[in-house]
């Protein structure tokens, strides 16, 4: 048996689209005669009936959908095949690595990406999810071509704009330290309760101490909704994006814990790339669209 070709899948899945062989003919500016006949040898190749042609619209028989999601498929990878040919032979990528940090706020950041790409559907998108050092242990080892997180240290080795600032608090759920609600509270009221902090995701951790209150105990999680969840459900107390909280301190699930001894923090947002990196032409499309959105 001969294999099905490329144009008796397009004409079958044209067919199927427009519900008439001439409407089919139009969309691929074939004749009727060639969409019919090569309609009619896909059915013999395969061995199946896959059209009723009894009504005034040709429909699918039973075999005839189950084959027809596989065309589907298939057609859409030969897109992005041809898509991805071309763009390599442009020069574009096929791909770009973007590392998102654990206290970006997510639909302002994932609803970035998502518009660029989709006016850049050749290129994939794949995403990455670190936390503390690993956002930026990935971009400095060249496993990226972007990472969102806030800036630590500067360094002239590193491209970076301002997008946002993302508010840190310390927060408990309600009655969680056992002291009245307007106690100034200090280090040492923490330091037999239990904090929840985040898991650094770098193969090499940093040595950095965010907030970590010395001598408490502490549990380890990997995110921050789970950190979240944990404080809600008074297990731990523990600094969170206040993006995260803002509706558990407006319904007191959560008290904020800040004060003259419990600092908060505002921490700034960058996108940031190796200025030394080779960026190719969609990279550095999206890197344009970032200079226009940023504030510094």
């Amino acid at each position: 048996m001969n294999e099905p070709t490329l144009l008796q899948l397009q004409c079958f899945e044209a067919l199927v689209a427009e519900g008439s062989f001439a409407a089919a003919a139009a969309r691929l500016n074939r004749t009727h005669p060639t969409v019919h006949a090569a309609v009619a040898a896909l059915e013999s190749q395969v061995g199946m009936v896959l059209l009723d042609r009894a009504g005034y619209r040709v429909s699918l028989t039973a075999e005839g959908a189950a084959y027809h999601s596989h065309v589907v498929q298939f057609l859409r990878h030969y897109k992005n095949l041809q898509l991805g040919a071309a763009q390599l032979a442009a020069g574009q990528e096929a791909e770009l690595h973007v590392v998102v940090g654990d206290l970006c706020p997510l639909p302002a950041t994932l609803g970035t990406l998502k518009r660029f790409f989709d006016e850049s559907s050749g290129t994939r998108l794949v995403l990455h999810f670190e936390a503390i050092s690993g956002p930026w242990e990935r971009l400095k080892n060249g496993e990226c071509d972007l990472i969102f997180h806030h800036l630590d240290k500067p360094s002239p080795a590193i491209e970076s704009i301002e997008l946002f600032e993302v508010k840190v608090v310390p927060v408990a759920a309600p009655g969680f330290l056992n002291r009245p609600a307007d106690a100034v509270l200090t280090p040492d009221d923490f330091v037999s309760h239990v904090q929840c902090i985040i898991r650094d995701t770098a193969r090499q951790p940093s040595e950095a101490n965010y907030y970590v209150i010395d001598g408490a105990p502490t549990c380890t999680v990997p995110d921050q909704l789970m950190k979240r969840e944990l404080i809600v459900q008074g297990l731990a107390w523990g600094h969170m994006p206040y993006h995260l909280v803002e509706g558990d301190l407006r319904e007191q699930r959560l008290l904020s814990m800040e004060g003259p001894h419990m600092r908060g923090a505002t921490l700034k947002h960058y996108a940031a790339r190796l200025r030394s990196a080779a960026h190719g032409p969609v990279a550095q499309r999206l890197w344009s669209q970032l200079l226009e959105r940023g504030t510094g």
